[in-house]
């Protein structure tokens, strides 16, 4: 009967009896259709079972036609009369099901695979953005494309964004254009991607130019955009421009917007690093004023700015402050107070602050490590230095190379050969590979040892060769100190030939091997070779 009303029937007694008709002649062909795919079975010849779609159509037409005369068969005279009439009729109405049915069967799955395909395509061309692979992400976009598909406008931001990430910003243009003639058209989330990219490669005309460009074609730049071009001029020490655009731009707005916290905390950094620290505190108080909430962000923006001017004693003073409202500080906050007492030479304070950091819950990072190591280093409490180097060991934490590297130009300079090279092999069996700074530093030790004292730069000497065939270039600082290490021996000319590789190398070169060599025949009462080497550094300032 659904089927009847499916097709616009009315309900008659004689369609009712049709009715009847079909629901037997359906179980009929459910019946039979059965049997043709039980695995029990296999069609052939004898079993005049039908095997293709058009053979059961076939089949279920003759079953039709049988019952139907059957069924006409014992009807009244006055029906007789027309039988095939209505054979044709139900005959067209099962056909049509059928085919209906096939449609169903055919298309129904594509469109499915279809909407998988794109969404599956559209979710790898976003991975292989995130992961670097932008010339595989196009070639998706492209084949996609050419097989009537579009990726969304997120799709396309992620591409534009990674182009622009990685200074492609002519591909980037040419897939924005794209975007605009076929869509999806781009959003504020795209320019916004292409203005940061121009910003990155300091084409900041440019830059300003396509933010110009936004309204005309539609789009309204949110916080986000201005926020990237006050940090761009900001960065380029252009703080009254970007306090000029930054008035320009609430000012179009009919004062409907306001700066955020971020635009704050760009303009109060910039307004430190330029040295004024009172316009910087008249922001932050204009925050507060404004209701604008506060993050941890400005706090380490506020405590880093007082460093910057030496003033300690108010970047403690914000850091309380911070505690008391309610907001943890970071690795940040501390690194930036542990850098300031390093700097200031308050080594003790820096030490208990150390302390105070890992009490807090807050774990040390690399740059606490070099920070208080360095420092001490610095100052000369180069055991103390250790200490802390054999804590991170203690605490499965391998220091990069820089950490080594100060420690043993630590000892270096102290002539402490032995814990010098202590300490490189303790850094080489925890697998970090030396360079030319340790190499440099161990160097720096055997000139300045005792060895060098007594006449022997051997030790220097097979350290150098030992950088050549680790295939590791020797720089100015290298040359420099086996220039000082032959002097010290009095080997005069074994210098010269040091000094005349740094000039073949074509290495930048400073006044410090031109000042040894000088002193060193000035000492050898050889004023004729001191002057000789005081003309050839006048003649290299020309």
């Amino acid at each position: 009967m659904a089927l009847f009303i499916a097709c616009g029937e009315s309900s008659s007694p004689v369609h009712i009896q049709i009715l009847r008709f079909l629901y037997q002649t359906f179980d009929s062909i459910k019946l039979n259709v059965a049997r043709i795919f039980s695995n029990s079975r296999t069609c052939s010849d004898d079993d005049n079972l039908p095997c293709t779609l058009n053979d059961i159509m076939s089949y279920v037409g003759d079953q039709c036609r049988s019952k139907t005369r059957h069924w006409f068969s014992n009807k009244d005279s006055d029906n007789e009369g027309n039988p095939q009439a209505v054979f044709n009729a139900l005959d067209l109405i099962l056909k049509e099901n059928l085919d209906r049915l096939k449609t169903m069967r055919d298309t129904g799955p594509v469109r499915c695979t279809l909407e998988t395909d794109y969404r599956r395509h559209v979710a790898v061309i976003r991975d292989l953005c995130l992961g670097g692979k932008i010339g595989t992400a196009l070639w998706l976009r492209r084949k996609m494309i050419q097989k009537g598909t579009v990726p969304d406008v997120l799709t396309h931001n992620y591409l534009v964004n990674e182009l622009c990430k990685i200074g492609d910003l002519e591909k980037a243009d040419h897939v924005i254009r794209e975007m605009s003639e076929m869509r999806p058209s781009p959003n504020c989330a795209t320019y916004n991607a292409f203005i940061t990219g121009y910003c990155r490669v300091n084409e900041l005309d440019k830059a300003l130019h396509l933010f110009s460009t936004m309204a005309n074609n539609g789009i309204r730049p949110n916080r986000v955009t201005h926020n990237i071009l006050v940090h761009a001029l900001c960065k380029k020490g252009l703080l009254g421009d970007a306090v000029k655009f930054l008035g320009e731009v609430l000012a179009d707005d009919d004062g409907k917007a306001t700066s955020d916290v971020i635009t704050s905390t760009i303009l109060m950094d910039s307004y430190f690093k330029n040295g004024d620290k009172f316009q910087a505190l008249a922001l932050w108080n204009d925050m507060f004023q404004k209701n604008i909430q506060t993050d941890i962000v400005a706090y380490n923006v506020l405590i880093n700015g007082f460093c910057l001017n030496g003033d300690i004693s108010s970047a403690f003073a914000y850091f309380c402050q911070m505690l008391k409202r309610g907001f943890l500080p970071d690795v940040i906050t501390y690194n930036t107070l542990l850098n300031c007492l390093c700097k200031q030479g308050k080594l003790d304070e820096a030490s208990h602050f150390y302390g105070v950091l890992s009490k807090t819950g807050v774990a040390p990072d690399q740059i606490s490590y070099k920070t208080i190591i360095q420092g001490l280093c610095i100052h000369g409490d180069i055991v103390k230095a250790r200490e802390f180097l054999l804590s991170m060991l203690e605490k499965s934490v391998v220091p990069e190379p820089h950490i080594w590297n100060v420690i043993i130009d630590g000892y270096g300079r102290c002539g402490d050969l032995s814990n010098a090279f202590s300490i490189r092999d303790l850094m080489l069996s925890f697998g970090v590979s030396s360079n030319v700074f340790t190499f440099n530093a161990l160097i720096l030790a055997e000139t300045r040892g005792a060895s060098c004292n007594l006449g022997h730069i051997h030790l220097a000497l097979q350290l150098y060769d030992e950088m050549l065939r680790r295939g590791i270039t020797p720089d100015i600082i290298t040359y420099t100190e086996l220039i000082k290490g032959h002097c010290a021996r009095g080997n005069m000319k074994e210098a010269e030939e040091v000094f005349a590789k740094i000039q073949t190398l074509g290495l930048a070169i400073d006044h410090i091997p031109f000042r040894i060599l000088k002193k060193r025949y000035r000492r050898m009462k050889e004023s004729d070779k001191a002057r000789d080497i005081h003309q050839k550094w006048l003649l290299r300032n020309k």
